[in-house]
């Protein structure tokens, strides 16, 4: 089994829906305007509802209400709602599927977490794109909930070993050392079945390895740090030891510091409940 196979035995299972499948195509067409883009998006009302509650929220810190899709465009960007798009629905594309090794809250408090600090240490960097800095942070683990799925007895080997060896090695290599590849290898696997940007597709398959990013070295940065960040506010430590190391390319690329990085935690802290509740993903509470 490899990660191409898994991600195609998932099937209908892992499907994003017709429209934001349009909307990607849409933003990737050079002939395609903003108002067709609109259009794609308003098919689905639930989408529509949920991307412009999460443009309004205290989160995103718009001067004016959006209160339209084409508002939002001209405001976000059209690659900035098609990340949203595709976020939103891929988590809760995801969020339904089962698995008998984690909670779905635990997953999706750390995923969420992530895409919080990643956000804000993209507002650091003058280079950052906050918006799909936060889809990065919330999509970089899907690979895991494949895993669980597809290959449970596998995925509790290295859960086990993650825990058990005295050095207490991070569950990625562990991934390695039982299955021959890891879940940001099949998360990298998904996102091109789901024909997704190449920014997101290296920061969800490179999340472990940001020296290996060859096209968006800064957004997989990004999301390398806010991982590790992530876990430090879950252990509630501000001791960097506590946390999955943080490569030394990561903050060459980035140019942040360690305080910069501990600067942000009270606000991931305080955002992360906020940000589940508008992303209204079902089961997670």
């Amino acid at each position: 089994m490899d990660p191409e196979t898994l991600v195609g035995d998932m099937g209908a299972l892992v499907s994003l829906p017709e429209v934001v499948v349009r909307i990607n195509e849409l933003v990737d067409d050079p002939t395609s305007s903003a108002e067709d883009i609109g259009r794609a998006v308003q098919q689905d009302a639930a989408l529509t509802a949920r991307l412009l509650t999460l443009a309004n929220s205290a989160m995103f810190g718009m001067q004016r209400q959006i209160d339209t899709v084409g508002r939002a465009i001209a405001v976000l960007g059209t690659r900035q709602v098609r990340d949203l798009t595709l976020g939103l629905s891929a988590a809760r594309t995801f969020a339904g599927i089962p698995n008998d090794l984690v909670s779905m809250d635990s997953f999706w408090h750390h995923s969420v977490l992530c895409a919080v600090s990643a956000r804000q240490l993209a507002g650091e960097c003058a280079r950052g794109r906050p918006d799909s800095s936060f889809v990065a942070g919330l999509l970089h683990d899907v690979g895991q909930l494949v895993l669980f799925h597809k290959l449970p007895r596998e995925s509790h080997r290295a859960l086990l070993l993650s825990i058990d060896e005295p050095n207490e090695p991070e569950l990625y290599l562990c991934e390695r050392d039982v299955l021959g590849f890891d879940h940001a290898a099949v998360g990298g696997a998904l996102a091109r079945h789901w024909h997704l940007p190449a920014s997101l597709t290296e920061c969800i398959e490179f999340h472990h390895d940001p020296a290996r990013a060859q096209s968006h070295p800064l957004d997989v940065a990004l999301v390398h740090v806010a991982n590790s960040l992530a876990t430090l506010i879950e252990v509630d430590s501000t001791e960097f030891e506590d946390a999955p190391a943080i490569a030394p390319v990561a903050w060459e690329i980035t140019g942040l510091k360690r305080d910069d990085v501990l600067g942000l935690v009270a606000g991931a802290r305080s955002a992360v409940d906020e940000a589940k509740r508008l992303l209204q993903l079902p089961g997670v509470h």
